[in-house]
C-alpha cells in the first residue's frame, strides 16, 4: 500500500517554511523514513524473526520505488509533494476513513507477521514461492499506476478539496476510470498480503477495498458539487473504479 503517498502514519503540521524547496525535501524524506520504519516494526516484531524474507523484499521495493517517485516529483512537481504531505481532513466522513484505513492496515501488517511466526498459511499450502513473487510484482504495478496518476494530476492530494485553479483531468489514467488512484491502491492492497505470503492477512487487507469505495463515493459528491465540468466528465467516463464493471 502507498502509505507514504496516502495518509502516512506520521503527520507533520504544515508551516509557512514548508513551501521552501529545501524544507519540503526534508519533510518528505522524514515522512518516507518514518513510514518505512513503521511498516518494518509492525511486520517484523509480530513475526518474531529477522528471517521474514518476504517482508524485507517488500520493504526494499517500497524504499526503491518511493524514493525514485519522490525524487521525480520534487524535481518536476514540488507542489504535489506538498499536497501529499497534508493529512488533516476537515470532513467527518474523511476523518472516519483515515481511522478505518489505518486500523485495517496496521491489523493486516500484524496478522502477516504473526502468520509468518506460526505458519498458518504454510500449513494451508496457500502461498508458494512463485505466487509470493507474483504478489511482489503486482504490488510494484500498483505503485507504478498510482505514480502515473500523480504525474497526470498535480491536484491529487491526500485531502479531498477543490482548489481555485483546479480543473478536470480526463486524459491518461483518468480516461480509463474516474478514480484511478483508488484503483492502484486496491491493486496494492490485495497484492501486498500475497507478497508477504499470508492468506490470512489477505482477508484483512481486502477490507481496505470497501473503505476506499466509501471514500471514493464521498469524494465524487464533493467534486460534482464544487469542480466545474466534473459532472460532464462523469457522463463521458462511465466507470468509477473498475473498467467495464463499476
Amino acid at each position: 500500500m502507498l502509505i507514504f503517498w496516502t495518509k502516512g502514519f506520521v503527520n507533520y503540521k504544515p508551516l509557512a517554511e514548508d513551501f521552501m524547496p529545501k524544507t519540503l525535501q526534508i519533510r518528505a524524506a522524514r515522512r518516507l523514513m518514518a513510514t518505512l520504519t513503521f511498516i518494518a516494526v509492525f511486520l517484523l516484531f509480530p513475526a518474531g524473526s529477522l528471517h521474514f524474507w518476504q517482508a524485507w523484499f517488500l520493504l526494499g521495493l517500497m524504499a526503491m520505488f518511493w524514493t525514485s517517485f519522490l525524487i521525480n516529483l520534487l524535481k518536476h512537481d514540488p507542489q504535489l509533494v506538498r499536497r501529499r504531505l497534508e493529512g488533516r481532513e476537515a470532513e467527518p466522513e474523511q476523518k472516519l476513513f483515515q481511522k478505518l484505513f489505518t486500523l485495517i492496515l496496521l491489523t493486516g501488517l500484524i496478522v502477516a507477521g504473526l502468520d509468518f511466526r506460526f505458519g498458518w498459511s504454510r500449513a494451508l499450502g496457500f502461498v508458494p514461492l512463485w505466487l509470493a513473487v507474483t504478489g511482489q510484482a503486482a504490488t510494484v504495478a500498483g505503485y507504478s499506476f498510482v505514480f502515473w496518476v500523480m504525474k497526470a494530476n498535480t491536484f491529487a492530494g491526500t485531502i479531498i478539496q477543490v482548489e481555485s485553479e483546479q480543473r478536470v483531468i480526463s486524459s491518461g489514467p483518468y480516461a480509463i476510470v474516474r478514480h484511478p488512484m483508488y484503483l492502484g491502491m486496491c491493486v496494492t492492497a490485495l497484492a501486498m498480503p500475497v507478497a508477504l505470503g499470508s492468506s490470512v492477512a489477505l482477508i484483512v487487507f481486502a477490507l481496505l477495498v470497501p473503505v476506499l469505495i466509501y471514500r471514493l463515493i464521498h469524494e465524487e459528491r464533493i467534486l460534482r458539487r464544487n469542480l466545474p465540468g466534473y459532472a460532464g466528465y462523469c457522463e463521458d467516463t462511465r466507470f468509477r473504479l473498475v473498467p467495464g464493471v463499476w
